[in-house]
């Protein structure tokens, strides 16, 4: 059951990415992740319940580890290739499966192990493949940021199955969303109020709705329930979760080869079949 919740986090998982590369052609990083996230937060209100302070805490530094995820990675996915941003997010996997031996005790098969090096082989190649996707120092950005945001994304999955042993899905996803709207807007404000100042505008003048928008909200708070539950099952493994939704990255990549028509597209998909393979072993090994 939590194997099958997880397919299902990844395809939506992988549909909100591309929805997301869309959604940044008509506004900033930030505006972006503000409206999906607050859109997202209005979603899951039925869902509110007062919880003992401690919990908020817990909920709290998860939406800290989120949102520095988020924001460095949507600022990658503006410097780099939408193809060459989805095979550098299935690197996630490999560290959460590594981490996740070593601080959770759960055990790979050594079918898994060959599989966590096919991963981190397709990577590799990707460093040379994507040379000639951006200017160099654009390149050298998008990479920084992008391993910002893996690591960080690592993290708030190994936290999650910490905290998902005591709490509820949608208790979790409710308010961590609340917590990351009010960190997201905070930026924004600072953002906005130094440019303001400097070109005497208003503090929103440069937000433009965009429907796409309440796509990326309702394909993200899809995603991240399904997750939450499959976290929840008894048994479930963070792992193979996480394997499973960074599968999300085959989705991602048909869709910026066939609508966004990326070059390089020849070498890519040898990596991306390679870390489809990776990801293979990896669920036939569990």
């Amino acid at each position: 059951m939590w194997i099958l919740l997880a397919i299902l986090s990844a395809v939506m998982l992988g549909m909100y990415d591309v929805a997301k590369k869309q959604a940044l052609r008509r506004n900033g990083v930030l505006d972006v992740l503000l409206a999906a996230t607050a859109l997202s937060t209005l979603f899951v209100s039925p869902f509110f319940r007062i919880g003992p302070p401690e919990d908020h805490i817990r909920l709290m530094l998860k939406a800290v580890l989120v949102t520095l995820s988020w924001v460095s990675g949507m600022r990658g996915l503006k410097l780099l290739p939408l193809t060459t941003v989805s095979t550098i997010k299935g690197s996630r996997p490999v560290f959460v499966v590594l981490f996740s031996v070593l601080l959770l005790g759960e055990k790979l098969a050594p079918l898994q192990w060959a599989g966590v090096l096919t991963v981190i082989s397709a990577l590799f190649l990707l460093g040379r493949t994507g040379r000639d996707d951006a200017p160099v120092q654009a390149r050298r950005s998008g990479f920084f940021w992008m391993g910002v945001s893996v690591l960080s994304g690592v993290a708030s999955a190994l936290y999650d199955k910490h905290i998902m042993t005591a709490m509820e899905p949608l208790f979790v996803q409710s308010w961590t969303n609340l917590y990351i709207t009010a960190l997201l807007f905070l930026l924004i404000l600072i953002r906005r109020y130094a440019g303001a100042r400097e070109a005497n505008t208003g503090l929103f003048t440069g937000f433009r709705w965009d429907w796409t928008l309440l796509l990326v909200a309702l394909l993200i708070t899809g995603a991240d329930a399904l997750y939450f539950f499959s976290l929840k099952v008894p048994g479930a493994m963070l792992s193979i979760i996480s394997v499973i939704r960074r599968a999300s990255v085959l989705v991602t990549f048909a869709c910026g080869a066939l609508l966004f028509r990326e070059k390089g597209l020849k070498a890519k998909t040898f990596n991306m079949l390679l870390l489809a393979a990776g990801v293979v072993m990896l669920l036939a090994g569990s």
